[in-house]
């Protein structure tokens, strides 16, 4: 687990906010993604621990048990093509003033054991323009019969996919919503 590649920036908010700490049997790692719409935006996709499905397209339906607070329960159902078909996750962290989002799986029908993600939100500016910049890291379990390597790189597909779609919807909501651009000083 390194933050090796990534911006100064990038790897500041990785040491401030995307504590992990694998223990041998298990895979860590960081995702950036650079998005073009405001920060206000893009988390309020994110923060939506009830409704994953707005841009997560692996999820199918989603439904939370009880109100939306840290400890939350979450059932979620997957899409065909993926090995799995349910997911039960906990709302680990929950900080609108820092933007950042904690999910610990608990349960479920896949081969995820312990993992934990981390999503934070940053803005950034983008072409002079009001942009994100959202980190996601993760700590799994290495199932056996598979190689960390395998591991690490099922769930940074998973999580790029996610990210990809992040993207997609929050730009094409930034087009509607007609961000300004940043006057530069």
């Amino acid at each position: 687990m390194s933050a090796n590649g990534f911006s100064g920036v990038e790897k500041e908010y990785i040491r401030k906010h995307h504590h992990h700490h694998p223990a041998e049997n298990q895979c860590s790692s960081f995702l950036v993604k650079h998005i073009r719409a405001p920060v206000h935006l893009v988390w309020s996709l994110v923060r939506r621990f009830d409704q994953p499905q707005k841009y997560k397209p692996f999820v199918s339906r989603c439904i939370v048990q009880g109100n939306l607070e840290i400890g939350s329960l979450r059932e979620v159902d997957v899409k065909s093509g993926l090995p799995a078909t349910t997911s039960t996750e906990r709302l680990e962290l929950l900080d609108d003033e820092e933007h950042i989002l904690s999910v610990r799986i608990i349960g479920g029908d896949h081969r995820l054991k312990n993992y934990s993600s981390i999503i934070s939100v940053h803005p950034e500016v983008i072409d002079g323009r009001p942009g994100t910049l959202v980190i996601e890291s993760f700590v799994v379990d290495v199932p056996e019969g598979n190689t960390k390597d395998e591991t690490c790189y099922f769930v940074e597909a998973l999580i790029k996919c996610n990210l990809k779609s992040l993207a997609d919807v929050s730009e094409r909501l930034a087009v509607q919503d007609r961000t300004e651009p940043i006057e530069q000083v």
